[in-house]
Order: structure tokens, then sequence, then C-alpha cells
């Protein structure tokens, strides 16, 4: 019996968290968005007549058209141009299967425009000066980066937004570049996340990235933590990328991995495979469990650090606790989990 009632128990201590919110009240902040679908025009141009319908899909995107075309596929964009009209023909032949697959999974966009409004909501409350850009999908190739600031959009590329069972994503070449810890993460529901995190780069970017593992972990916590502020009601399964067994099994073993850390790594390292097994993307963090444990754990301690420091210090706005030195957020935040 008891089974059954706590996890009711749980809900409706949730929903009571849930309706006294400790996050603002942003509804009132207006922000305007409005998904452009440049991946649905590309893969309208006629392959038969392409000078033309180049100049078509650049006079209807002039301020994505070039960026597009140099920054992601890597050719000149002229109509003309014989490199460009030969990478084009590919994208077209090579991509429709997973154009035909993600389409359909934003085929009404309003869902996603209004987790989007949200987000810049939270963003526009804690840093009104921050001016949001347009919002624009593309597909790319698959090594592609799969979101992108340029001068005008946040531009979302749709090639890693298929669905982890797309069969595109399971041949071996493709599983060298996104193995399925990876790939596993390649739908819709996490591109709000994305986004935000693309944003907080375009913020603070991060120059942690010859520093010792200590100040990036924390470095990339604040990252994190900052995430969380602008996506207060999503879940950390999708801001953080683990599964919920694996997020489970770090909020159980916090004290423990902590502890590991601090008896058996010198938390000032420089070398390359340490900050890798802590940093990087991986199916576990060596030295963990392998079931359990998630890759790139680092961040995720280094955010409760950050946690920590920031409710110590309630009276910080996000971007004084985001400028606030790793050394400084340590010291402060007296980190000692059970």
């Amino acid at each position: 019996m008891k089974k059954i009632i706590a996890p009711v128990i749980a809900f409706f201590l949730v929903a009571a968290c849930n309706n006294n919110k400790d996050f603002p009240e942003v509804s009132k902040i207006k922000v305007n968005i409005v998904l452009e679908r440049f991946d649905n025009d590309f893969f309208k141009l006629d392959s038969n007549s392409l000078p033309g319908a180049l100049r078509q899909l650049q006079a209807r995107y002039p301020g994505f058209y070039t960026d597009y075309m140099q920054g992601i596929l890597g050719v000149s964009g002229a109509e003309t141009d014989p490199s460009t009209q030969k990478m084009v023909r590919m994208m077209l032949a090579n991509y429709a299967s997973l154009y035909a697959v993600v389409a359909p999974k934003l085929s009404n966009t309003s869902g996603l425009e209004r987790e989007l409004k949200k987000s810049f909501q939270f963003v526009k409350y804690y840093f009104p000066e921050y001016k949001v850009p347009g919002f624009i999908c593309f597909i790319g190739t698959l090594d592609a980066p799969g979101m992108v600031i340029t001068e005008k959009y946040l531009a979302i590329g749709l090639h890693q937004y298929a669905g982890k069972d797309f069969k595109g994503y399971q041949s071996e070449q493709v599983r060298q570049l996104y193995p399925a810890y990876i790939s596993r993460r390649f739908e819709t529901e996490f591109i709000p996340a994305n986004c935000m995190k693309a944003v907080v780069s375009d913020l603070f970017p991060d120059k942690s990235n010859t520093k010792p593992l200590i100040e990036q972990m924390i470095e990339k916590g604040k990252q994190w933590w900052l995430v969380d502020q602008f996506l207060p009601e999503t879940a950390d399964s999708i801001k953080t990328g683990y599964t919920k067994q694996q997020l489970d099994w770090c909020q159980e073993n916090e004290g423990l991995i902590w502890s590991y850390i601090i008896k058996n790594e010198n938390l000032y390292a420089v070398d390359p495979v340490t900050i890798q097994n802590y940093i990087g993307e991986g199916p576990f963090t060596q030295g963990f469990s392998q079931e359990y444990s998630p890759g790139n754990i680092g961040p995720w301690i280094g955010r409760q650090i950050v946690k920590k420091y920031a409710a110590a210090h309630s009276g910080m706005k996000p971007e004084q606790v985001m400028l606030a030195s790793p050394k400084q957020i340590l010291e402060q935040a007296k980190y000692k989990p059970k």
C-alpha cells in the first residue's frame, strides 16, 4: 500500500510546489516568436531550374541564405556556381529522407513557439537588454551544428531532431559521430533546452577549456544553472540530457560522487584524459557505475556547487552569479553533500 500511496503524495507535493512557484511571473513580458521554415522552402527547390530557384530562396531569406550556404554547406551560394549547385543537389537527394521524417514532427510549430516564448520571457526578465533573435529551421549535413546563432537568427538544425530511431542515425559511420548515448537526444522535445544553452553561451561564452578540472566543472555548472533559470518548469532530464535513471543515481549518490572526485583526482588537474572523463560526453563516467552513471558528470556536480552558492547569496542577480569566479563559488558554497 505504501508503494502506491507514496507517488500520489509526491504528486500532490510537486503540484503544491508548482502552485507556489519560486520563480518570477513573466507572462506580461512581451516576446514575439515566429519560427521561419527555411527547411521547407529548401526542399521544395526545383533541381531542374536551380539557378532561378536559388535566387528566389535568397530573396525570401536574405538574412540567412548566405549564412547557410557559406557557414553550413561551405559553398559560395552563388546560383551559377557549379560547387553550390552540386552541394544543393546532394542535399536534396541525400537528405530528403531525413526531411520527410522530421517535417511532420513540426507541421504545427505553435507548441514550440509557445515554449520558446516562455523561455525568452525569462531571458528578458533577467537580462532586459538581450535582443531576442529571429528563429529559423534548416537542415544541414549531419556533421553540422544542431544550433547556430547568426547575426539575425537562432537557427535550429533539424538534422539533429529526426528522432532517436531514425534509420539514418544507425549507420556505423554516423554512430562514430553520434553514438547512441548522444543520438537518443535527437528528439524535438530537446529543442527549447538546446536553444537556451545557445543563448547562455551567447551571454556568457565558456572560456574555461584550458582551465583546471574544478574550474571547468564550475564554469559549465554555471551555464547549466542559468539554463535552469530560463526553463524552471522543464524536466531535468531534458536540460541535462541524462536519462531519469542516471539522474536518480546522481541524486542518490551525490555525496559519494563528490567524495570520490576529491579523494581520487587532483581538482586542479589539466591533463586531457582527466578533463575528458569528467567534462566530455560518454556513455558513463570512468570510476563510477557503468550501468547508472552518466557521462560528463562534471557539469552536474558543478551545477550543484553553483546552486549551493546561489542559495547562500539569494540577493545576487543571475548575472552576478555568472560573473563570480570558480574559486569564489567553491569557497563560499561550502559544498558538502551527503
